[in-house]
């Protein structure tokens, strides 16, 4: 049996999207992407973290004028909000 990218990117907790945004952020392939995503989400303060990458994410976006892309990660950082709400 092989385990898959979207398998690994199943078990992270996290959206293909807010995976793709850590990826992003971090220069990293998408399954190591997971895998940190899964850690920090464990972690004191790591959503706050991840918040704050996607929020990096976005504004790099904003300054290449790229809107499209902008708008994918906010919708990614409200999904990563309203799941995480109440963790730090």
């Amino acid at each position: 049996m092989n385990v898959t990218r979207d398998d690994i990117i199943g078990l992270s907790g996290l959206t293909e999207e807010e995976v793709a945004a850590i990826a992003e952020h971090e220069h990293i392939p998408d399954v190591a992407a997971a895998a940190l995503g899964n850690y920090l989400m464990k972690k004191a303060g790591g959503p706050s973290a991840l918040r704050l990458m996607i929020v990096d994410d976005i504004k790099a976006a904003l300054a290449k004028n790229d809107d499209e892309h902008a708008a994918h990660l906010f919708m990614a950082l409200r999904h990563l909000h309203e799941t995480t709400d109440s963790i730090p």
